[in-house]
Order: structure tokens, then sequence, then C-alpha cells
């Protein structure tokens, strides 16, 4: 059993047309999936990512129009950070923001590495992190229609942060039940890897005391880390089971498959299989552009749009 890095991670949002036009014209991601949450089918599910929707590049959406204000707090999914090439990235992206009018700060230095912070429309907060010195992400492909200059766009997901109440219990879960290596130990920050060079698949616990987050438009509802296939998530789900930790059982969610579960911290963790993906009910010239629905949810196509507002 091994986890490979990132898969997704999944936020609310107010308005998904306001992150639809932020994602793909100021950030370069593409649209690879438009379809919707599977247990709340009156609620938009989109999906973010390189070409194909990679595992490890994508960033997914639920729509809630009525969500309220994030009150930031602890035991909460804080930052997400995204890869760029070089430390010349950073500029480019900070030339970028400042021409479009994104909220940034100066470029910095965040745990030994270049990086820079910006928000999305829903304050969403993620860093840019320069990806000098590690390994680059496998099998991405960013290659496709972009004002992005090659050079500088996106690699994908990069360090996550978690800021929980008891580093501790969650430290436990990486390193005994996840298999990560701890690279960084701190007293109030570790910092850990599926790979020493990985930068893509790193996580940084951030102890901080106070009150739980209250969660709104912008927070991240949770994180999904990558297995290879079925098999693997059967043995999780039995490696949880021994240790006592309540889990979903496999989901079959299509496009790949899932098992849930949270550390003692309350952090959602989902395990996701890196296929079959989203190509299995689209071409890869048309991903993103129409309402894609599970075989289990097509018969009720007509109810489902009915409560949609379409998106271009």
């Amino acid at each position: 059993m091994k986890i490979l890095g990132h898969h997704h991670v999944s936020i609310h949002t107010k308005d998904i047309q306001l992150i639809d036009d932020f994602y793909r014209h100021i950030l370069g991601f593409r649209r690879v999936k438009k379809t919707v949450n599977q247990e709340d089918t009156s609620m938009y599910h989109l999906f973010y990512g390189d070409k194909v929707g990679t595992a490890g590049t994508e960033m997914t959406f639920f729509e809630i129009p009525d969500v309220g204000t994030t009150y930031r707090g602890t035991n909460a999914i804080s930052h997400v950070g995204l890869l760029v090439p070089t430390n010349d990235s950073l500029k480019f992206w900070k030339r970028r923001f400042e021409t479009h009018e994104v909220f940034h700060h100066q470029l910095t230095t965040v745990h030994g590495r270049k990086a820079l912070f910006f928000e999305d429309p829903d304050r969403l907060q993620i860093y840019l992190y320069s990806n000098e010195g590690f390994d680059s992400p496998p099998n991405v492909d960013w290659d496709f229609s972009t004002e992005i200059p090659p050079e500088h766009r996106l690699l994908g997901l990069g360090p996550v942060t978690l800021s929980v109440r008891d580093l501790g219990k969650s430290r436990e879960i990486l390193t005994n039940v996840l298999g990560y290596q701890e690279v960084v130990s701190g007293e109030k920050t570790a910092i850990f890897r599926t790979s020493s060079k990985a930068a893509y698949g790193e996580i940084i616990l951030r102890e901080l005391p106070g009150e739980r987050e209250k969660s709104g438009r912008g927070s991240v509802h949770h994180m999904a880390l990558s297995v290879k296939g079925k098999k693997e998530l059967e043995n999780y789900a039995e490696l949880l089971s021994k240790k006592g930790i309540r889990h979903s059982g496999i989901v079959d969610r299509f496009y790949f498959s899932s098992l849930y579960f949270r550390d003692p911290n309350s952090i959602l963790y989902e395990l996701a299989t890196e296929g079959p993906g989203f190509t299995i009910d689209s071409s890869v010239e048309t991903l993103g552009q129409k309402l894609d629905l599970p075989p289990f949810l097509e018969e009720n196509r007509y109810e489902i749009e009915k409560k949609l507002t379409p998106i271009p």
C-alpha cells in the first residue's frame, strides 16, 4: 500500500461562475468535468485540473448559493498550495496578479522555499510554491490552449496545510496509517511527504489552539489522497478497521473509487483511485463542456438539470 501524492481538494463556493472564470482565465486550469454532488444533485460539482484532470492537479468546487462566511480557526485544511516550475515563475505570477487585481502579498519564503500568497474570489487561502529543487509531478499535461507561458504554467497541487489542535494525533495518522515520511519535525509545525523530494505530495501540520473553524465560502471540505487502484482501497479499509478508525467503506464515484475517514482532529480525508478518470464518458476534446452524470444518476437527468443554473 502506498499513497502516491495528492489527488484533489474540494472547496465550498457561493458563485460557481466567479470560480469558473478565475480558475480558467486567471490561473490557467482547464475545466475537466461539470457534474453534480452525488449526495445532493441540486448542487454543481466542478473539477479543474490539467488537460485530462490527472490526479494531483485537481481542485473541485461544490456550489452552495446560500453558504455563509468562513470564520477561520483550527481543525481545518487552512491553506492550499499550488506548484509553479521556478522562482522566476513566482515573479511572473506576481505581475499577473497585479494586472488582474488579484489580492496577493509580496514574494516570501515559507518553510525554506520561495512562495507567493494570494486569495481566490471566495477568499480561499492559497500559496504558489516554487518547485525548484524538487521532483516534477509525474504524468501531468498542461499543454492546452492558455495564455500562460509554458515555462510558468502550474504543475498541480503542492503543499497543503492542516491547522490542528493536537499535532501529535494527526502525525500518528499520517505516519503510522498512511505511511508518510516526516521530513521536518518542530514543536508547532511538522512536514510530511510521500517522497523526500516530492513537494507534490506534501502535507504541513500546524498546531493551532482556539476555536474550530466555521466553514463557509472558500473553506476546504476535504482533501483527497491518491492510490493506484481499488485493491489498495480495500487494504486501507481493512487497516483502518483494525486500528478502530471509522470509515465510509468503498464508494463508487464512477470517475474513481473513494474511501473516507476523519482523523482525531476532524480533518476529512478521502483516499481516491487514479482511475478510470474523466475520459470514461467524454472525449479529451470535450471535457468539461456539458453536464456529465454517472450512469446511476442518468435516469434523473431531466429533474437534475431543472434545478441547476446553466454555466456557459
